[in-house]
This record gives structure tokens, sequence and C-alpha cells, in this order.
């Protein structure tokens, strides 16, 4: 039994993003304002997946101050700017475009409070050879943190892609989201000492037919739902060194419920 325990890794459980107005009466207090959010919320929750920085390069100044109001084993994992994932220039600007990337979340790693970053690709992204090469390099391209990657194209879930990110040390980001043609399935697996699950809803009508984004992640999951990943996760804890469970069904404060049932769920307790 205490070989088993020593090879469990830690289950981090929070959500994609906390600065939300629409969370107050849900999940914040109504009396708190914005900048007492992240304090609030890391009493709460062990991680928060930062995505603003795939509409805009990070600043140091930003990331620095994010990094000192919190405790030393709160995690951030921090989304890859589009210019990396969706819209991947020729390759001298790539590389300026990540080295910018680079000096914004540095002070995170300083900190020791980087968990990762995670390079979410999107439906357009598909399977090829040399697509495959470039994101077995993402590792290398960005060394300071480890390098999750997220399919959204069918056409990744192949059994050689997963041995391709094994044999570079690349995380896998399981995906939760709508049962539909094209997209990714439910897939349990972990391909490197850090394992990544990334909820989205399962609003199957709005995906693809939206006005506003956040149509696509206006969903809550029940528990009927989320049990089966309840011994996915705790399996990944057994071949991982940290597992990350993110919710982005954001809208009204649902990511904040269902991360908090799913905290319950695994038999965790708030990190403070």
């Amino acid at each position: 039994m205490e070989a088993e325990a020593a090879n469990k890794g830690r289950i981090y459980v929070g959500t994609a993003g906390f600065s939300y107005s629409d969370w107050k009466g849900v999940f914040y207090p109504e009396d708190i304002g914005p900048r007492q959010f992240l304090e609030y919320y890391a009493a709460r929750f062990p991680c928060v997946e930062i995505d603003f920085t795939y509409y805009r390069q990070p600043s140091p100044k930003t990331m620095r101050n994010l990094a000192s109001r919190v405790g030393p084993d709160f995690r951030f994992t921090v989304k890859a700017h589009r210019t990396i994932t969706h819209e991947i220039p020729e390759r001298s600007e790539l590389e300026k475009e990540i080295a910018t990337f680079a000096e914004g979340v540095a002070p995170m790693a300083e900190a020791g409070v980087l968990g990762c970053v995670l390079y979410q690709f999107p439906w357009s992204f598909k399977y090829s050879k040399e697509n495959l090469t470039y994101i077995n390099s993402l590792g290398t391209l960005l060394p300071m943190a480890p390098a999750v990657v997220e399919f959204r194209n069918r056409s990744w879930a192949r059994e050689d892609v997963y041995r391709s990110l094994r044999d570079s040390g690349t995380g896998f980001c399981c995906v939760d989201e709508p049962s539909l043609p094209g997209l990714f399935p439910r897939v349990s697996l972990v391909t490197s000492r850090l394992a990544y699950v990334r909820f989205h809803g399962r609003n199957a009508a709005k995906w693809f037919n939206h006005k506003e984004a956040w149509e696509r992640y206006d969903y809550l999951y029940t528990d009927e739902e989320m049990m089966p990943w309840v011994s996915r996760i705790l399996g990944m804890e057994t071949k991982a060194d940290e597992v990350y469970v993110l919710y982005n069904n954001c809208h009204r404060g649902q990511a904040a419920l269902n991360a908090l049932r799913m905290q319950e769920l695994l038999g965790l307790g708030h990190p403070q």
C-alpha cells in the first residue's frame, strides 16, 4: 500500500479563468469586488487556467502580479497565444511570438507556480506528419514549462499520435465536449508526467451554431455525467505527477459549481 501511495500524483481541480462578473451571487459573494476574486478563488481551488493569454500576449508585470497573490502550492496553467496555435506565421515571426510569450510567463515559472502551457489547436488543424512534428517541438520551443496539447479535430485520435506524444514527452489534454461528428472523442490518456482534462460542456445545439462564443459553453454537468470521469482521473493520478482538471463551462458560474462538486466526488478538500 505504501508503494501505491508513493506513485500517486497530485490532482488540481479548477476553472478556465476566474474573473467573471456573472459569478457574483453564484460563486463569489455579492459584496466583494474584482480585485478580491483571485484570493477568494485560491482559497477554494488549487489551480486556475489563464486564457486571456490566447487573445493577447502576456506581460511580465501582469503575470508577476498574479503569481504574487497566491500561495506557493497554487498552480497556473497558461493557454498559448493564438499565433502559436491558430494563426501560425512563418518561422522567423513564429520565433518572435514564442519569445514574447516566454518573456511574459517567465515570472510565473520563476515563482514556481507555472504548472504547464496549454496549446489548444482549432478544429481546422488536422492531422498530418508535418503538423505532428510541430506539435512535438513545442516543449523544446518553450522549455520553461511542460507542454500540453489539446486537439479539437477527431483526425488526431490515433495510436501513432499518442505514441509520438509519449516519445517527445508532450502532454495530452483529455476533453469532454459534445458527441458530434468530427469532434475529438472522450479519451482517458496520459502521455507525459502531467495529465490534463478539460470540461467544455455538452451543449451540442450551440457548439457550431451560436452568435456569441459563450453560448457554446453554456452548460451545467450533472453528477451522472461527471461520475465516469472520477475513476478515470483517479487512474491518471497513478500514472502522472500532476493531474489538472479544468472546467471551461464558465457562463453564469457553472464551471465553479461543477469544479467544487468534482472536488467532492474525488474526495478532495479546499486547498486552504
